[in-house]
């Protein structure tokens, strides 16, 4: 069912999303940490009030925003709750490997100091 309020919501398909725009998008550590949750459970189980996030909820509006702009996730309206969907098989396609790389832990990643 379409309501006034989700047809305000405008979801970027990936293949149209430039590679600046993505990588801005996982840049911020709240976004990432939406974008793992998300990883972490099946389709459309997770509603937007339920992640632990330490932003307030305009701020955590805006993540969710730029996250769908970005073609990373969808978002549909169930009663009051608003339910989210990673697209990675789309964002994939688009962007090979740049989510994978994103949804590691953070303690699994290690930088090279030597430029190598």
């Amino acid at each position: 069912m379409t309501t006034a309020r989700s047809r305000g919501l405008t979801h970027a398909p990936p293949a149209e999303v430039s590679l600046q725009d993505a990588l801005a998008a996982v840049a911020d550590p709240v976004r990432r940490s939406i974008l793992r949750e998300l990883a972490a459970v099946p389709d459309w189980t997770k509603a937007c009030g339920t992640f632990n996030l330490p932003v307030a909820k305009a701020t955590r509006s805006h993540h969710f925003a730029v996250l769908r702009a970005a073609g990373l996730i969808e978002q549909r309206d169930d009663g009051p709750r608003r339910l989210n969907r990673l697209r990675r098989p789309e964002f994939d396609a688009a962007f090979p490997g740049l989510l994978a790389l994103v949804l590691r832990d953070p303690a699994d990643i290690r930088v090279s100091r030597s430029g190598r």
